[in-house]
């Protein structure tokens, strides 16, 4: 990831949970709509997993306590070290790494069953080259008949242009309130998010705004499955129905 990406995970990973309504219920709801994806397109033989963008763990977290066998590994030292947090606390065992996906093989291994990378994190990635070195990487973290599983933004039906508003909606906690939102700005194929947590305390003094940026290949999924299949993945499908965003699947022959 570029250290643009880096940073604004590293910054933002006390305070990612605030993107979600209630974090725990969206942990919950999305393993088991993964869980349900997994079994429908590879059975019941997927044990090892290998998140390779867990972030702070939302997808990561869900799938160990559903009994999967987890690896967990993000390019933010920080996200990792949340997630590793968070696991301890609700006492699963998981394994952590910091790598870039770009090179996930060499620090995770290989044999899994499964390699998952969700929450659009793949775009991440600015241009062809780095997205096919990163999901050539992610076929040799896999045995043979493994999966492969991405969730991306559908960016063909995106509103692209300046300063378009993606609004979270208002969090309360620890006696204030937070509201989050977005700010994409194009350019091109790429745009800068800009996520705005306001706090608000409720007392008459201003409101302190944090600022967290990051950027994004606005690639349409068609393209990501063509880049899927020159990886090396056979039957590479979308899947429109079970999660909160389009899901990719593939399978190291």
């Amino acid at each position: 990831m570029s250290a643009q990406t880096e940073r604004f995970y590293d910054e933002l990973a006390d305070a990612y949970h605030l993107i979600f309504e209630d974090w725990q219920t969206s942990i919950d709801r999305q393993a088991e709509a993964l869980n349900a994806m997994i079994r429908e397109q590879w059975g019941d033989a997927v044990r090892r997993v290998a998140d390779v963008a867990c972030g702070i763990g939302t997808q990561a977290l869900g799938l160990a306590a559903l009994g999967f066998d987890v690896t967990a590994a993000d390019s933010s030292d920080k996200a990792v070290s949340r997630a590793r947090r968070e696991a301890a606390q609700r006492q699963l065992t998981m394994h952590f790494h910091t790598a870039d996906m770009r090179q996930c093989q060499e620090h995770i291994g290989g044999g899994f069953d499964l390699v998952i990378a969700c929450d659009n994190a793949v775009p991440h990635l600015l241009n062809d080259d780095d997205i096919l070195l990163a999901l050539r990487q992610m076929h040799a973290c896999l045995r043979r008949g493994g999966g492969l599983l991405l969730s991306v933004r559908d960016y063909a039906v995106e509103t692209k242009g300046d300063s378009s508003i993606r609004p979270y909606g208002v969090r309360k906690s620890d006696g204030r309130r937070t509201i989050a939102f977005q700010v994409w700005d194009f350019a091109g194929d790429q745009y800068e998010l800009s996520l705005f947590l306001i706090d608000d305390t409720g007392r008459p003094d201003t409101p302190t705004t944090r600022v967290f940026r990051t950027r994004y290949y606005a690639i349409t999924t068609d393209h990501l499955c063509a880049l899927m299949q020159e990886a090396g993945f056979t039957r590479v499908q979308r899947l429109d129905e079970g999660f909160y965003q389009p899901v990719l699947v593939g399978t190291r022959a």
